[in-house]
């Protein structure tokens, strides 16, 4: 009987219909709904950190006494006066405590337009949210979400291979990747599951600030209103700083790992590879 390892479990990678080139196996990686939803988030998740930087303008939450100069008491503007008098060619900007918000938002005195834009982005994230959750549930990736007991051990190994590919591609040594037999390694397994719920967070927040009277139990649960906006604050930084990451480690392993994200399949193993164990 064969020995081939390169077929998971049954929730990892199914062999496909599509056709097969030859020499080549075919494998499914994401169903339709997902690679929609997980495309369609790049454009709502934009128009909502650019609305919700400006809504946060009006109102800081982390704000200071007003300097006796300058009467500024953002930040965030503190950030931008900064920016202006250190980066070369800014010194001469025409007004840099709006530095931050004419950069990574739609400018100040935006509100009333940055609210219907946030608003009309969190209905269709909310909607985009219920369509990656169908698409889970109809290809069955959501098992390969699942923790699993050798996650921490896995999880090393993983962060000591993507540490190591800049080292070895100077020194042109080989740096072989980690061997798993499921759908996502353990990294990639920690942060896919992490997202889902950050999203989840973000949506229970928003109406916690958006209603803290009507929803004021909601709002409780995060510690009253101002509490509700420190985390809705904090959730959009975890998934800026989830794509960032999320960007270079899908180049760093490869063509694959894109291509199974936008048309769903993947090369995954040679058919003389397969068969070299065959009887």
């Amino acid at each position: 009987m064969s020995r081939c390892t390169s077929t998971p479990r049954r929730e990892s990678i199914s062999t496909s219909t599509l056709p097969e080139l030859p020499g080549v196996l075919v494998a499914k990686r994401h169903h339709l709904l997902v690679r929609w939803s997980h495309w369609l988030n790049v454009p709502i998740l934009l128009g909502l950190i650019l609305s919700g930087i400006s809504i946060y303008w009006s109102s800081p939450i982390y704000q200071h006494k007003p300097d006796p100069l300058t009467g500024n008491f953002d930040v965030a503007a503190d950030i931008g006066i900064w920016i202006c008098a250190h980066v070369p060619g800014l010194h001469h900007y025409s007004s840099p405590p709006d530095w931050i918000y004419n950069h990574l938002g739609l400018g100040p005195y935006m509100l009333a337009p940055a609210l219907r834009l946030h608003w009309f982005c969190a209905y269709l994230f909310m909607l985009n949210g219920v369509v990656y959750l169908v698409g889970l549930v109809l290809g069955g990736g959501w098992r390969g979400l699942l923790p699993r007991r050798s996650d921490f051990l896995d999880a090393f190994r993983m962060l000591r291979y993507y540490l190591g590919i800049p080292f070895a591609k100077i020194t042109r040594r080989q740096w072989p990747h980690p061997r798993f037999n499921t759908k996502y390694n353990a990294l990639q397994r920690a942060a896919y599951f992490s997202v889902p719920l950050a999203g989840c967070l973000s949506v229970a927040t928003g109406w916690a600030i958006h209603k803290p009277m009507q929803l004021h139990l909601l709002a409780s649960i995060f510690g009253g209103y101002n509490a509700a906006r420190v985390w809705h604050f904090w959730l959009m930084w975890v998934f800026i700083l989830f794509v960032i990451p999320h960007v270079i480690l899908v180049f760093a392993d490869g063509w694959d790992t894109l291509r199974g994200m936008i048309v769903g399949w993947s090369t995954r193993v040679t058919r003389a590879g397969l068969t070299a164990n065959e009887p």
